[in-house]
């Protein structure tokens, strides 16, 4: 394991200068007295390595063998004693403590390191150089009924007797005194998938507060079918084993879903999740984003769903979290999660959202434009109090964010109201593209500014119900006025004890035609 473990870091030395694998190889056969295929094996894992720190966007000439976090510990002079021979025991087991040699179809599925039957049991045949071997014994207990293990000894002992072996890798690690050996190989996958959208789909969508995560069964023609939700507390201050074992079974309890509704899977196809720095004034919710495996689970998604031959659909994620907002959390009565969902299902089925047009009307009403940036100003001058009167610089750079934010929204507004252009965009064949004077902006974030802080008192609220008769009728002037204080006397909204005397139950109904009959 020492040997292996020099090889394969002399080998990612030799690669970042340039050299070739075929002569590299020979020079670590000499080196370091190990066979070709760990040679070749050393080099395989080298360059799987500069590749990973390439796609992550690091540096591979600042990798450190054994673990970065525990070279700086074991760097820093006030560790002594116990505390600091674990750390240096723990970093040198990473560092040193590693064999790996790959699977091989032609070698009995593995020529260095090989499982074999014997009558006291399992043995694992190593091998040490020069036709020496180690055989140690397996110890792997069986804990579900549905574990692995006991499928990869079947198919072991069925190629014993046909002679028709597969390849498998095997990774053995020294962690904490004891010896640990990794199996992997490849699976046979359906070639097609078996579940396809045709039948319908399930939108998945991860959300950070709550912790949840929100799914939403889609019939074919696009109709809300189901809805459930799956709780992620249970991740917060967690290891990260932990949180990748629960990962797994999260992964799990949805494609079984999918696999029981005879669905496909739609989820969102995203590269970078901010999780926030430290100081930025949220606590809570960074705390809660830098435990957030959101890409974890999509990746375990996919590959179960692809074991299982179920589709999986990646969409993309703009604007699905505003129109779930804006168009059906206040039609179906959703969470603003739900709704996100809900878009992710639809998108998945190919299908397309339009602007209602209720909301068409409404951010060409100048009067309620007028009535929108009124609002937003309003809040603009409170969050400057409030940022006035806070003397915590961390609790001010979310307030002063809000502040930049709601001048940017003053200005979209405003520039709804500007002049219109004296030159309209054309393409090339003359045809004007918009007819709409911001068409520079995205219609569904237009009608977002217009609606959330004006009507619904916050930019993300979680009560969305005050919208649908926007939606639906368009009456945004009977929504605002309830938005208003209004008398005890009015009949709904009363704050106040009625005086003495007075009682609302005997006041005389008032209605809006002139016969009780509602006849004009």
């Amino acid at each position: 394991m020492r040997q292996f473990s020099s090889c394969n870091r002399y080998a990612y030395n030799r690669l970042l200068e340039g050299h070739k694998r075929k002569e590299l190889k020979k020079d670590l056969q000499k080196v370091f007295n190990l066979n070709s295929r760990y040679c070749d094996d050393a080099i395989f894992k080298a360059q799987s390595l500069i590749n990973a720190c390439k796609e992550r966007g690091q540096n591979p000439k600042k990798v450190i063998f054994g673990g970065r976090k525990l070279f700086e510990k074991l760097s820093k002079k006030h560790l002594n004693g116990q505390q600091r021979e674990m750390l240096k025991q723990k970093w040198e087991e990473r560092r040193k403590g590693y064999l790996y040699s790959r699977g091989d179809k032609s070698k009995k599925g593995n020529l260095n390191i090989r499982i074999i039957c014997e009558k006291e049991g399992l043995k694992l045949r190593i091998n040490t150089g020069e036709r020496n071997w180690i055989t140690a014994n397996i110890k792997r207990a069986v804990n579900r009924e549905n574990d692995k293990w006991t499928e990869f000894i079947a198919r072991l002992l069925e190629a014993e007797k046909t002679k028709e072996y597969f390849p498998y890798s095997v990774e053995i690690r020294q962690i904490n005194g004891q010896i640990y050996a990794f199996i992997s190989l490849e699976e046979e996958l359906p070639k097609q998938p078996i579940i396809t959208k045709e039948e319908g789909i399930i939108g998945v969508d991860i959300n950070a507060k709550p912790f949840h995560l929100a799914l939403v069964t889609v019939k074919p023609d696009g109709n809300l079918q189901t809805v459930n939700k799956i709780s992620l507390h249970d991740l917060i201050n967690k290891t990260k084993n932990q949180r990748e074992y629960l990962s797994w079974q999260i992964a799990h309890q949805i494609v079984e879903i999918a696999i029981t509704q005879d669905k496909a899977i739609a989820i969102e196809k995203l590269d970078t999740i901010p999780k926030g720095n430290k100081g930025d004034g949220s606590k809570k919710s960074r705390k809660i984003k830098q435990q957030w495996i959101y890409r974890g689970i999509l990746e375990k998604i996919k590959t179960l769903a692809k074991r299982e031959g179920i589709q999986v659909i990646e969409v993309n994620p703009a604007y699905t979290s505003i129109i779930g907002i804006l168009k059906y959390a206040p039609q179906y009565n959703f969470d603003k999660d739900t709704a996100g969902a809900f878009v992710i299902a639809r998108r998945g089925l190919g299908l397309k959202e339009e602007l209602p047009k209720h909301y068409k009307n409404l951010i060409s009403d100048e009067e309620y434009i007028q009535y929108a940036m009124s609002k937003i100003e309003e809040e603009k001058q409170k969050t400057k109090e409030r940022l006035n009167a806070e003397k915590n610089q961390y609790k001010k750079k979310p307030l002063k964010r809000k502040i930049n934010d709601l001048n940017r929204q003053i200005k979209l507004l405003r520039s709804l109201n500007s002049e219109p252009q004296t030159q309209q965009p054309v393409n090339q064949r003359k045809e004007q593209v918009r007819g709409w004077q911001y068409a520079s902006y995205k219609l569904w974030q237009v009608v977002k500014v217009t609606l959330t802080i004006p009507v619904l008192g916050k930019s993300v609220p979680r009560d969305l119900s005050p919208l649908k008769p926007i939606l639906v009728s368009g009456e945004w002037d009977r929504v605002v006025s309830r938005l208003v204080p209004v008398a005890w006397d009015r009949g709904y909204g009363a704050s106040e004890i009625p005086p003495a005397g007075e009682c609302l139950h005997l006041k005389k109904a008032e209605y809006k035609y002139p016969s009780p009959k509602c006849e004009s």
